[in-house]
């Protein structure tokens, strides 16, 4: 049978030696091997098709590796152009496993190249080469493979190598569909978790990122250009300077102090605060409650703190992490240096996983004499507890259950936090299966959440998100899933997994035809808020 997907039928399974072959497509995906969805969503009819490339688009780019155009690499004119490609690949490919250019990752990096024993015990615990039907491509040690060839070919060369670890041709074909290849991970790290000796392939992912962006200058538009360089130039990747962002969060103030009964205000440059709130600028545009429940509750449990106008300093976001370390630096430095200005106690990061997660613990590879820094989530549950604020849980008295954002749980381990508030808040509260540091990704990870070229859109939502939408339909399973009157929540706290969420809930119409929503966790706290006179959660205008 031919794939209606697909314009050269079904293709056999590609080897890691196939990456190299010059033939039109490596491979493809077949909508007829995605495993279904539970119902009401198992119907074909329910399920929306893949969008094609454009015959435009086919023309331009190089789109050799599968369906799908992630980030997109013009095709070269000439064979000399192909071949200052290879040249700069493999300088680049030295360069990643010497100290003086690979900083942060070398030592894991090369464990990982050298100790893989290829028992495949991690593929069963990607969602991407899973919801896939188990695309041989999506492997996570598919790439990780190919690097590990290379690696023993140019880098650590010896007689036996090629017998031991396989050998592989490099060209241009397997440098451009690796670097697509390369945005067809989450970066989630759970086949890290899963494997016996802790080989990383979310790490050699990470590091191929590097490569191309640092000696080929590839990198998706919507993390580069769009993410760390308007935000260095303008102050933030949402395109906001600091006037927009205060009128912003001016207005959000207001509303909130409106909509809760007392006033609602957001300080700005406070020296000596005890805290320093960065949070992601995307909330201030697309969940503009979120900034302002958190502003109502450390004003109400009479916290000192404080928000900076620095440039860059109110933008939590650091795309680097997902694609170059010298560009996570760069961010990272203008946060801290913003702290050290007002003279904070500390730093709160926000609902935000990457934000959390490069702040927090990456960015201690970037510098000296850093600031104190916290997750949001710990001071919640800290507040919650210490009884400066009533709550009723009555309020919160529908079904809730929770995503666990990965660069917050499983690689920062904060799990109990926000459940201990989840237990209090929300008498309907159920767990995911499963959960905690075995959670799954949303599908947004590594900078999916904000990247939707070509027909990218539907992979993200028809693969990488796959796995999560089925986790939160089988967590309201004991709900009525084709009522659309009858609310259910998803917490994420995180902003570019609410981003994800949002979009496949949008995509599969799950809204209208269940009734879920989702949101962050500052929203239920204050829901439940005694004091507050009218409730936060409006179904109507989620």
């Amino acid at each position: 049978m031919t794939c209606p997907n697909c314009t050269c039928g079904r293709l056999e399974p590609a080897s890691v030696k196939d990456i190299s072959k010059d033939v039109e497509q490596l491979t493809h995906v077949c909508a007829e091997d995605l495993p279904p969805l539970p119902p009401p969503y198992d119907k074909p009819e329910n399920i929306p098709p893949f969008a094609p490339l454009k015959d435009s688009h086919r023309e331009t780019f190089d789109t050799s590796l599968d369906d799908t155009l992630a980030a997109g690499i013009k095709k070269p004119e000439t064979k000399e152009q192909e071949q200052e490609i290879v040249n700069k690949f493999l300088a680049g490919l030295k360069k990643l496993f010497t100290p003086e250019n690979n900083w942060t990752f070398l030592e894991p990096l090369t464990l990982s190249m050298e100790h893989c024993a290829r028992c495949q015990t991690c593929v069963d615990d990607c969602q991407v080469y899973i919801e896939s039907g188990r695309n041989e491509v999506y492997r996570p040690t598919y790439r990780a493979e190919v690097l590990r060839r290379l690696y023993f070919k140019y880098v650590k060369p010896g007689l036996f190598n090629r017998f031991q670890h396989g050998d592989i041709e490099l060209n241009y074909n397997l440098i451009v569909r690796l670097y697509e290849l390369s945005y067809r991970c989450t970066l989630c790290r759970r086949c890290a978790q899963a494997c016996p000796i802790g080989v990383d392939n979310g790490l050699i992912t990470h590091d191929l990122r590097k490569l191309f962006s640092q000696e080929l200058g590839w990198a998706p538009r919507e993390l580069h250009d769009k993410g760390t360089i308007q935000q260095m130039e303008v102050g933030s990747s949402t395109g906001m300077n600091q006037i927009v962002v205060k009128d912003n969060i001016e207005f959000i103030d207001e509303d909130m102090t409106e909509r809760v009964g007392f006033e609602v205000v957001t300080p700005w440059d406070v020296q000596g605060a005890d805290i320093l709130l960065i949070e992601n600028a995307g909330e201030f545009l697309a969940w503009p409650e979120n900034h302002g429940s958190t502003a109502v509750i450390f004003n109400k449990a009479g916290i000192s703190w404080t928000m900076s106008s620095d440039l860059v300093a109110y933008d939590g976001v650091n795309y680097g992490l997902f694609y170059d370390d010298v560009q996570l630096a760069r961010v990272a430095h203008r946060h801290f240096d913003s702290a050290k200005k007002l003279g904070v106690k500390k730093i709160v990061m926000g609902e935000c996983g990457h934000e959390t997660k490069t702040m927090g613990v990456i960015a201690d590879r970037v510098g000296v004499d850093l600031p104190n820094r916290e997750s949001i989530l710990t001071l919640l549950r800290d507040i919650v507890f210490s009884g400066k604020i009533k709550f009723d849980p009555s309020k919160n008295d529908f079904p809730v259950t929770l995503h666990d954002p990965c660069n917050i749980v499983r690689n920062l381990g904060i799990v109990e936090p926000q459940r201990e508030i989840l237990r209090y808040l929300c008498p309907q509260f159920r767990e995911m299966t499963p959960h905690g540091v075995r959670n799954y990704c949303c599908g947004g990870g590594s900078g999916f959440a904000i990247m939707a070229p070509f027909n990218f859109n539907d992979w993200r939502n028809q693969i990488s998100s796959r796995r999560k939408f089925r986790q939160i339909l089988e967590a309201f399973q004991d709900t009525d899933l084709n009522d659309p009157d009858a609310p259910k929540y998803v917490c994420a706290p995180c902003s570019n997994c609410k981003g994800s969420i949002r979009d496949m809930l949008d995509y599969f119409g799950a809204k209208e035809k269940s009734g879920i929503y989702y949101g962050g966790l500052v929203e239920l706290i204050v829901n439940a808020m005694v004091d507050c006179e009218e409730p936060i959660l409006d179904w109507e205008m989620m």
